[in-house]
């Protein structure tokens, strides 16, 4: 195998470790209400201050 396919294979195994790890953080039941705390952090215009509205 040339080095080209070994970088291949460590990054294909590598982004699969990442998205399964996230996956199972995702859909773990006991992480449910934080996920639900910040469903909708983007549209929550109040947290911003008064000056930060122009």
């Amino acid at each position: 195998m040339t080095l080209h396919d070994w970088i291949g294979m460590i990054m294909t195994v590598s982004v699969f470790i990442i998205m399964l790890v996230a996956y199972v953080l995702i859909f773990h039941p006991k992480n449910r209400e934080n996920l639900e705390a910040q469903r909708y952090i983007l549209f929550d215009d109040d947290r911003l201050d008064p000056e930060e509205k122009k």
